[in-house]
């Protein structure tokens, strides 16, 4: 967009200097799209939500990830454990999948996962791990 507008730009001034020849010249001078450095790499809530929800996405950056995950109380593995159990327990399964799969990054085995589920099953209900399930197995083919 930025580039468009630029070129927008140039090229009305360049008409009101009355120099349509010199546009062509002007043209050569403007540097194309893929020469511009590449945009930075967008995280996964950036593209989930931002767009249209550009601070939760911010938050969810800095505060969530970028802070609660790292305080040195927990280990990554046992704060992944924990939300799986959470998202569980609330029947959550479109943050499960990503939680399920980033649990296993931080070193959480298949088995215990299900070991979770299956623990909660009788304290969250069975309809929740019975839906759990379905997101592991989704997950664990992957």
């Amino acid at each position: 967009m930025k580039t468009l507008t630029r070129n927008l730009l140039v090229t009305a001034s360049l008409l009101l200097a009355g120099g349509l020849s010199t546009m062509a010249n002007a043209q050569n001078q403007i540097p194309a799209a893929s020469d511009a450095a590449p945009a930075p790499q967008q995280s996964r809530a950036q593209q989930l939500m931002g767009d249209v929800a550009p601070k939760l996405a911010e938050l969810t950056d800095d505060v969530l990830f970028g802070d609660v995950w790292e305080r040195p109380g927990l280990a990554k593995r046992d704060r992944s454990l924990i939300t799986v159990a959470a998202l569980v327990a609330l029947n959550r399964p479109e943050q499960l999948r990503s939680h399920i799969a980033l649990a296993r990054r931080n070193g959480v085995t298949e088995q215990e996962i299900v070991e979770t589920i299956t623990q909660l099953a009788f304290y969250a209900g069975w309809p929740n791990a019975i839906t759990a399930v379905g997101v592991a197995r989704e997950v664990f083919k992957n």
